[in-house]
């Protein structure tokens, strides 16, 4: 999916900036796999999306958000608002290079005591989920519960504790040193692209390719078939990728053909620069989200139109 981590990384930047001491005014579930929190700073009030849908998780803030609510709040959102609707954002994360972003707020409780809790938004396709902790790491509740019958890798259920399952072993691209890159990736029996995207953490298949692009290596190519000069002009142009990365240089795009939006990214896409496509520029990963999820909503609208017409016309 095109949000990766360095998607995240772009967005936690961009979340730090604005909601960093600012209020929870209101906690909203309109959604069953959705919350928006209403936020206020003393540049305004913000409302900040955060979605563990199957199909498109995404965390963004909206402007134009404009859902209604339910006449009776879900569990979930009953429990946010008595933690920390109120409290005060005293820090926002991204853990890892995971696709997972950490929210931490300070509010009091019965007690008039200080407390901190800590909202995990997990952007893993058909596994996302918001999971609301202790600071000890505690689960008090999360939006999905994830029994032992559902999955034997991790209870996501209130009393448990809170932990990333190591499924697989991926190396931190922010971190990784070109010996590692090269036995992890150059003795790969996989393509050069899925290798990429593979043994290093927050690489989306399109960031993928956009490596083997800018290294002008065939991306179908056997990554085990690289010579020692084409992996190192691979690691080489990595490096550079993710020292854009570490240094905050991002440059959100859209990229679009004629039927519309086909991919997105934190970094801008080189290797959709021929042909019918072009790019659009954003300046915040928020409103880039927000206008691709709009563009594919559209999209999907005009589609059942289309598709409800055929029907009537061949009925």
């Amino acid at each position: 999916m095109s949000f990766d981590g360095i998607v995240v990384k772009s967005l936690v930047a961009e979340l730090r900036e604005k909601l960093i001491d600012t209020k929870i005014d209101k906690v909203y579930q309109p959604e069953k796999d959705e919350v928006c929190l209403k936020i206020r700073s003393k540049e305004g009030v913000y409302k900040l999306l955060l979605s563990a849908s199957a199909s498109h998780p995404r965390v963004y803030i909206a402007n134009k958000y404009e859902k209604s609510n339910p006449k009776k709040a879900p569990v979930f959102c009953m429990t946010l608002r008595k933690y920390i609707q109120g409290g005060v954002i005293v820090d926002i994360g991204q853990v890892g290079f995971e696709r997972i972003i950490k929210i931490s707020v300070e509010s009091y409780d019965e007690l008039r005591e200080k407390t901190r809790k800590d909202l995990y938004i997990e952007i893993m396709g058909k596994h996302s989920n918001i999971i609301f902790c202790r600071e000890d790491g505690t689960i008090i509740d999360s939006i999905k519960h994830v029994s032992a019958q559902v999955s034997s890798v991790r209870e996501v259920l209130p009393g448990r504790s809170y932990f990333i399952p190591q499924t697989v072993a991926k190396e931190n691209p922010l971190t990784v040193t070109q010996e590692t890159f090269h036995q992890a990736v150059g003795s790969s029996s996989m393509s050069v692209q899925k290798a990429l995207y593979s043994h290093l953490t927050g690489i989306s298949p399109i960031m993928a390719e956009e490596i083997c692009h800018l290294a002008s290596i065939d991306s179908d190519y056997g990554a085990s078939e690289l010579s020692e000069t084409e992996l190192l002009h691979l690691y080489h142009t990595f490096s550079l990728v993710m020292e854009d990365v570490k240094e905050g240089n991002f440059a959100p795009a859209i990229v679009f053909d004629e039927g519309g939006p086909v991919e997105y990214a934190a970094l801008s896409l080189t290797c959709y620069e021929s042909g019918t496509y072009h790019s659009q520029s954003f300046r915040s990963m928020s409103r880039l989200l927000e206008e691709y999820y709009a563009s594919r909503d559209t999209l999907t609208r005009i589609r059942q139109k289309s598709s409800d017409l055929r029907r009537i016309v061949q009925t």
